[in-house]
């Protein structure tokens, strides 16, 4: 379950790293100039709410079945 939770959060900065590429690219060449498509940005960051999402719910429900279990403090002590 640990590795599932790891996979999600990479997935997540691998998202937020290409939509970072994305928004610093300019779209110049040497001999033309030429739009950057801001399309690809937003799907970067769509897919990492989404993947964001996902994790959030992957991990209520490894606690919901017991497969993991919250520490630190306990309310009320």
């Amino acid at each position: 379950m640990k590795y599932f939770i790891l996979i999600g959060f990479v997935a997540i900065v691998a998202s937020l790293g290409a939509a970072m590429f994305y928004m610093l690219k300019n779209g110049k060449n040497d001999l033309e100039v030429s739009k950057v498509d801001p399309i690809n940005m937003a799907r970067s960051l769509a897919f990492r709410v989404g993947f964001s999402i996902v994790l959030f719910v992957c991990i209520l429900v490894a606690w919901m079945l017991g497969y993991i279990q919250p520490t630190g403090i306990h309310p009320g002590q």
